[in-house]
């Protein structure tokens, strides 16, 4: 059997770190080891009972065959009508594109406009995913480090800073995935002001995380703030985290009509449309009734406010309370350097988020994955009882460490 040869653009990426601590924790409990997994960032509710409905109806009315590349018309008008209703955007439909999950929408937008040597700029901790898209698409990721002291929110001074001739994307996520933390108004001014005099920066505003938020809090979106970057804005969103349907693969995204037919080339010589029933299902999801939302958000707080108060009771350990998203990003700085009760050495957050699994079956997943050590992002989208269990076997941990 020949020798396989692997790509140069395949050996600059690597696999995915949340999948591969989701699947060593699945792995594990095969073997019968009582894990409790903290990796995945998927809600553990159901999804609505009227979206199924209306997934069930869309098979039935024979909805199973090819459609758009780009969605279908029901779906891109649903879509245009929540950018209206809940960010006051204003969409056409030629404006609007539908893709199989939000990752392959950012995948898309890379693809259709990077040339070698275009620099992408990333503020860090940042979703895994975006630099190896970015060198996946042949581009150069630009990270720039955010502090725990600013709530791990990007400076408009080192935004600035880090512009060059060859910035060609600014990958922006709020609220956050890892650290959950979200851009009021005024925060968010102060990035779009900059941006706005970028003039050749485009913007990629990831909204996945919209409608799970805390405490009152009032999100907003790049394009909303300075609608002088509405021309250069991608803002995309999807329906796997408010409507928990991860597995249905359906993400959507608002943008300039040349953007928006690029990403459309891409789609029609790789992925071709989403699922029709998934789209069929969307539709449901985004013109429905979104009352259930109010009640998830409120045990997605109870959560919250849990791990915190137990993290931050853990010695080494520092956590803070974040205002959306159903993660939670600590330090473990101050583990750093001991010792664990089986002589594994705490080097780094790597190796903190390894003993912790070998000794006290808790998968989390390491801040060098995010780009920003000493953390690691715990998930609390599981039940209540089963994140009371993992805090206290990290307790357990950290007051072992000598």
């Amino acid at each position: 059997m020949a020798d396989l040869v692997l790509s140069e653009t395949l050996k600059r990426v690597k696999p995915s770190p949340t999948l591969a601590v989701t699947q060593k924790a699945r792995d594990l409990k095969a073997k019968g080891v009582n894990v409790i997994s903290l990796g995945a960032g998927e809600p553990d509710f159901d999804t609505p009972e009227h979206v199924k409905q209306a997934a069930i109806e869309a098979i039935e009315r024979g909805e199973t065959k090819y459609t758009a590349v780009d969605g279908i018309p029901e779906l891109k008008k649903a879509v245009a009508e929540k950018f209206r209703r809940d960010n006051d955007l204003s969409y056409t439909t030629d404006q609007i594109i539908v893709t199989p999950g939000g990752k392959f929408m950012i995948f898309a937008a890379m693809m259709a406009t990077l040339n070698p040597g275009d620099e992408v700029i990333i503020p860090a901790p940042y979703w895994v995913s975006y630099p190896d898209m970015v060198l996946l698409a042949g581009g150069k990721p630009v990270i720039i480090e955010t502090k725990a002291e600013d709530g791990f929110r990007l400076r408009p001074e080192a935004l600035k800073k880090a512009i060059t001739k060859k910035t060609r994307w600014f990958i922006f996520n709020s609220p956050s995935n890892p650290t959950g933390c979200a851009y009021s108004a005024g925060e968010l001014q102060g990035i779009t002001d900059v941006l706005k005099g970028a003039e050749k920066v485009w913007v990629l505003s990831d909204d996945m995380y919209e409608h799970i938020i805390y405490d009152g809090f009032e999100f907003v979106t790049p394009a909303q703030v300075e609608p002088a970057l509405f021309d250069r804005t991608l803002t995309m969103n999807g329906a796997s985290k408010a409507y928990a349907m991860t597995g249905w693969r359906i993400g959507y995204a608002g943008g300039p009509t040349q953007l928006i037919a690029a990403m459309r080339k891409v789609m029609s010589q790789s992925t071709s449309n989403p699922c029709s029933i998934s789209q069929w299902a969307a539709v449901a999801a985004l013109n429905g009734d979104h009352g259930f939302l109010k009640e998830r958000n409120a045990a997605f707080r109870e959560r919250r406010d849990l791990v915190v108060s137990m993290l931050n009771d853990a010695k080494g350990i520092e956590c803070m309370s974040p205002e959306g998203a159903f993660y939670v990003y600590p330090s473990c700085a101050g583990c750093i350097g001991k010792t664990s009760s089986t002589g594994i050495k705490i080097e780094d957050d790597e190796s903190f988020a390894a003993a912790l699994l070998e000794e006290e079956a808790v998968a989390v997943v390491p801040g060098v994955a995010f780009g920003l050590s000493p953390f690691f992002r715990i998930s609390y989208a599981t039940d209540k009882s089963s994140l009371e269990d993992a805090c206290f076997r990290i307790q357990k941990f950290c007051d072992a460490l000598e």
